[in-house]
């Protein structure tokens, strides 16, 4: 795979008719993509769990009050009991992949402990589990057209609301996806 091919910094947008449970109507941030596969956190699927019950399980002192409020996302369908924290620049912790001079991802302890005590990076979004993909799957999935993709923004990880994500990743594109049909055609 050349680097013009490479997915890594991009949404992968859940095509209407995709009706895997885990990924339907589904945003995924590609946090990286190689000839070995590619791995993802899905930014639209707010867990009923707040960061402060994570926290607590950790043992770890929030003291920033307001943290204990950051909701908790459904990061994918892979290794769901480990924590996947995307963030904006800034402070790199002992496990931070930078994804882009903007972007990265952090599995470790200690940027939960920055959060809780206020000294985290700007925005975050924390989520549980991962999406993950073989050698050759995605390419396989996007050529069925399971996938629209697209770059990412930062407005649409970190701001906005996760029920409108969906929606504007694919209108970054142009792409109306209320105007699609799940059902595909055949020539």
């Amino acid at each position: 795979m050349s680097f013009s091919t490479s997915l890594t910094n991009h949404f992968l947008i859940a095509m209407p008719g995709l009706q895997d449970p885990n990924f339907s109507r589904t945003v995924t941030y590609v946090c990286e993509h190689t000839d070995q596969g590619a791995m993802g956190i899905v930014i639209n699927r707010p867990l009923d769990v707040r960061l402060g019950e994570l926290l607590e399980q950790l043992e770890i002192v929030a003291l920033r009050p307001s943290a204990t409020q950051i909701p908790v996302y459904q990061g994918g369908p892979v290794q769901t009991d480990r924590g996947f924290v995307l963030h904006t620049a800034g402070p790199t912790f002992d496990s931070t992949l930078s994804i882009t001079s903007d972007i990265s991802v952090t599995t470790s302890r200690d940027v939960l402990e920055a959060i809780a005590s206020g000294e985290g990076p700007d925005q975050t979004l924390v989520a549980l589990g991962y999406a993950g993909w073989g050698s050759g799957q995605l390419e396989q999935e996007m050529s069925a057209n399971a996938w629209l993709s697209g770059p990412a923004s930062q407005e649409i990880i970190f701001r906005m609301d996760p029920s409108a994500r969906w929606l504007a990743a694919a209108q970054l594109l142009g792409v109306d996806l209320n105007l699609l049909s799940g059902e595909a055609g055949h020539a």
